[in-house]
This record gives structure tokens, sequence and C-alpha cells, in this order.
């Protein structure tokens, strides 16, 4: 049993729980050969299994390892090693201070329809990328999805079956005993964002329930309805459904800031502009005002000029007419003392 303080392959120490995946607890640990911070989790394994079964899913998994290390991706948790200790199988993974989207979702409230979208793109392009690289994620929903302290996304458990996606996230085929393609995580990344928007998930917890109409999504709607249809053969594209994503944002970037985040300084008007959370018990806030540029805010002192008081017109002409009397009082001296030199 893991513990704090435990050395895991002769390397790692683990540090203390940060967090709980699909398949266990997340823990913060310290690599003692390259002294930095890491993150690590034991990858599922199931239990019970004959010793040759066994082998052969410890193969598995330290393969989906392998293959996730090999990706890498601004929006992506990056893979530093699986490690095989003992009967377990460990992956180690860069460590970025966030919290689950699950878990802000919980404390915070619903994202708008605006957020939700710009939430979308970024982690659109992150699985484009990965389709294009032949790599499908298998597991996109709301726990597999960092929101870092700093404002970032990021995607975590790629490639990494780790039990299965959770019901109410796993695409129709999925379900039915299909392998996952790249428009599963089509489609579970519409009911990620489907939840992130609407507070519940599309189909229920259970995945089996009646599709519930969205009521807050506005503009997100449509594009959710495609994501989420029943058939593989006629969902968009990750690339496509990033591109009608972007439609509904008109091209403005957000960024999401948790309240763990630091304070951010001002930032210069030609900056993106960060979108507050929603919090739970408000509406959700209204879109943007359509085709509005952001206002340009200049320091007080910049935006008026102002002239020279009289009083001190007034001084500064009194002292040009003091210099001038006293330039001629001292011309007249001199020429009197080189009369008197001329005519001793």
């Amino acid at each position: 049993m893991s513990s704090e303080g435990s050395i895991v392959g002769g390397r790692y120490r683990l540090d203390q729980p940060i967090g709980r995946g699909r398949a266990g607890i997340v823990w913060l640990a310290f690599d003692t050969r390259l002294l930095r911070t890491v993150a690590m989790k034991r990858m599922y394994l199931p239990v019970g299994l004959p010793p040759d079964r066994a082998e052969q899913a410890k193969a598995v998994v330290i393969q989906e390892g392998k293959d996730a290390a090999k990706f890498e991706h601004a929006t992506a948790i990056k893979v530093y090693d699986v490690l095989p200790d003992g009967p377990d199988v460990w992956l180690v993974m860069e460590y970025i201070p966030s919290r689950g989207m699950a878990t802000f979702l919980a404390e915070h409230g619903r994202l708008t329809p605006e957020q939700a979208a710009a939430l979308g793109i970024m982690l659109g392009r992150a699985l484009a990328a990965m389709h294009e690289a032949g790599v499908v994620h298998r597991t996109v929903e709301p726990g597999t999805v960092l929101l870092a302290d700093d404002g970032g996304v990021k995607l975590t458990d790629i490639g990494i079956t780790g039990g299965g996606a959770t019901p109410a996230y796993r695409a129709p085929e999925v379900a039915r005993g299909e392998p996952a393609t790249s428009a599963s995580d089509v489609f579970s990344l519409g009911a990620t964002l489907y939840t992130a928007v609407e507070g519940v998930p599309p189909f229920g917890e259970d995945g089996e329930s009646s599709e519930r109409p969205p009521q807050t999504a506005g503009p997100l709607a449509g594009a959710l309805r495609k994501m989420l249809r029943a058939e593989p053969d006629v969902r968009p594209t990750m690339a496509d459904t990033v591109r009608s994503l972007g439609a509904i944002t008109e091209g403005r970037q957000t960024a999401f800031i948790p309240p763990t985040a630091p304070a951010m300084p001002t930032m210069p008007a030609s900056m993106p502009v960060p979108m507050p959370m929603q919090q739970a018990p408000q509406q959700p806030v209204p879109p943007f005002p359509q085709h509005q540029p952001p206002q340009q805010f200049a320091p007080p002192q910049q935006q008026q000029q102002y002239a020279p008081a009289p009083a001190a017109a007034k001084a500064s002409d009194t002292r040009k007419w003091l210099i001038t009397a006293g330039a001629v009082v001292a011309a007249i001296l001199i020429g009197a003392l080189f009369a008197e030199l001329f005519l001793i």
C-alpha cells in the first residue's frame, strides 16, 4: 500500500496526495535523481486475474503510458515516464498546480456559453493534434480536464484507458463494446462542454437517460447537438468542431482564472481580457455585446492637456523682466569701468 514517504522505483518519493483520478490517488512526488517535483499515479489494473492475463494487462497499460509519453502539446499534461514497480505500474507526469474541472464546477457553478466555447477550442485543438498523431484520448470528461492556477487548461490521462470513461461521457458505440475512436472523443468533449454550461450531463449520470434539451447553452446549443449525435459517422470531426466553436466566440480569446490564481496585473487594452467564472447561485453571465471592441483606457494624466494657471504665467513674466533689467544694469556698469580705464 502506497503511503507518504514511500519510494517508488528506487527514485520517486511520494510526498502527499493531491487528488483522486478515475483509477486512484494522484500523488505529489519528488524525483530524487533529477531533483524536480512531479505528479504520479498508479495505473489501473484489474484485480483477480489469472497470472498470464495479469501480465498481459500490465503490458497493455505500460504500452499506453509509453504512447502517452510520445505526445506533447501545450494543452496536455506531459508524461515523463511509465514505471513498473513490483505488481504495480506508475505514471510519472509533470506537476501543474491546478484543480479538476469537476471539482471546480461543483464549487463555483456553471460556465457561460462563451467560456465553454473557449474551453472547447483549447481542448479541441489538443485532441485534433492527438488524432493527427494517431492517438485517441478515450476518456475525455470533467475529471480529465485540469484548470491550472495560472489560467491555463490541461488534458490528462491521454490514451490511458484506466477502467474506461465515466458512463455519463461515454460515446454510445463505446458503451456497446466497440473500440474508442476520434469520433468517440468528439462525443465525450461535447458531453463535457454540455455539463460545463448546463450543470448536468446530457444523458444523465448513467449515460442512458433521454437527452435533456439544453437550457442555458445559448449559441453553443447547435454545436453540442452535432457533437452528441448517436452515430459516430455523422458527428463533426474535431477540427470542424474547433472551427464551429471559434465562430461562436468570434475569435475572442478568454482565459480561466481560478480563485487560487495569483492576482493578475493590469493588462493593456490590446491584450485578451480574462472572463470571471460564474458563481453557482447566480444566473449565467449574458454573452458579450456583439461587434464592440475592447474599451481603451488611458491614465487620467493622459486624457486632458492642462494649460498653465494664470498665476504661474504671471510669475514667469516677472522673472523674465528681472533678468532683462539685470543684464542692462550689468552692461552699463561694465561700460563705465572701461571708460575710466581708458581716460586715466
